[in-house]
């Protein structure tokens, strides 16, 4: 699976401190991250994680553009819940393409932890095998 990291920077350590103790499933994906945040995860956890641009230079709306082309199945944002308007625009539309393109997000330690918790018992293989077949789920409305 394709997995994206982001964080505030109030949230960066808690990331990677969830990343620590998720090391083990985390390896066996194709991770990418925000410049910031990719190099924290990948020098604590030594995980293999491609570095976007970080997030105000157009690392956002580099995963925002996976999301829409496809290329991302999950995304871990991990938020602080005080900010700017301006941020708050960018990241209600990074939250609305996961709604388009039924990414799960977590943008916060508790949802991580049952995401990762899924992930590692193997509750989204439909999703690798969807994608490889270029098929849908049957009988499925919601997923594209």
């Amino acid at each position: 699976m394709n997995i994206a990291f982001m964080a505030h920077d109030k949230r960066k350590e808690l990331l990677v401190q969830f990343c620590v103790e998720n090391c083990r499933v985390l390896s066996e994906h194709k991770l990418c991250a925000t410049a910031g945040t990719g190099k924290l995860i990948a020098d604590t956890t030594g995980l293999d994680i491609q570095r976007l641009m970080s997030g105000n230079r157009g690392g956002d709306q580099q995963i925002a553009a996976r999301i829409s082309n496809k290329e991302i199945d999950l995304l871990f944002l991990f938020r602080y819940p005080v900010f700017s308007e301006f941020e708050k625009a960018g990241e209600t539309a990074l939250l609305r393409l996961c709604d388009l393109y039924n990414v799960p997000v977590a943008t916060n330690i508790k949802t991580a932890e049952i995401i990762i918790k899924s992930l590692e018992r193997g509750d989204y293989d439909w999703r690798e095998t969807a994608a490889a077949t270029g098929r849908r789920r049957k009988n499925s409305i919601i997923y594209q």
